[in-house]
């Protein structure tokens, strides 16, 4: 005869709660696809957006005027994601969201200024520059590959050259340790907030059970 405690275990762990750690692992998969989306929106948005701006109708204070608002823009929008990751309940995947986010706006933003410096300055580079050929110096000069068939020969595109680079430079080591910070900091706080809340239940009900008989 089977023991009434051994079959009472067999049915609790085949019961609903063996499903529960399934269940828990959905919404992180869907959150994960839905940051990964969110990413690729971001950076199809951004070079879109890149294509279809009017840079042709600028000149050089137009160039100057970009990239000051570009990196005005940069911060900003690093600041707020910043403040996302902490608040958000995947810290891991919205600091994901949010270095695509600033990556590719990084590097749109200077092959904009690339492409305008050309139109305006003729000969800044070694071969007129279409928007392509621009994003493409920019990625080439981000990632340190450096072709060399297309370079900068202008005094001033070889400092928006030199900016690039240190901007790349800050942008892969301060930004990605701030980034862990918030990230931590996220974490810091989804595992306080269960036990705040369990404190302050606790306190509520203290007075309640005083009170009683």
């Amino acid at each position: 005869m089977s023991d009434p405690s051994t079959a009472r275990t067999d049915r609790a762990r085949s019961g609903p709660d063996a499903h529960r750690p399934r269940r828990r692992l959905r919404p992180r998969r869907w959150a994960a696809v839905v940051a990964g989306a969110r990413a690729v929106l971001i950076a199809v948005g951004l070079v879109t957006a890149y294509y279809l701006l009017p840079l042709d109708e600028r000149g050089t204070a137009g160039a100057s005027a970009l990239l000051v608002c570009g990196l005005v823009a940069v911060l900003l929008v690093f600041g707020w994601e910043m403040r996302a990751i902490v608040r958000s309940p995947h810290p891991r995947l919205k600091a994901v969201e949010a270095l695509a986010a600033t990556l590719v706006l990084f590097l749109v933003l200077f092959a904009g200024a690339y492409y305008l410096l050309d139109r305006s300055a003729p000969g800044s580079f070694s071969e007129p520059l279409t928007r392509t050929d621009a994003l493409y110096f920019t990625l080439t000069t981000f990632s340190s590959v450096g072709y060399g068939d297309i370079t900068a020969r202008s005094q001033t595109g070889r400092v928006l050259t030199m900016l690039q680079m240190t901007g790349g430079l800050l942008l892969i080591g301060v930004a990605a340790r701030a980034l862990a910070s918030a990230v931590q900091a996220g974490l810091r706080r989804q595992r306080r907030g269960p036990s705040a809340e369990a404190r302050s239940g606790t306190d509520a009900g203290t007075p309640d059970e005083e009170a009683g008989p």
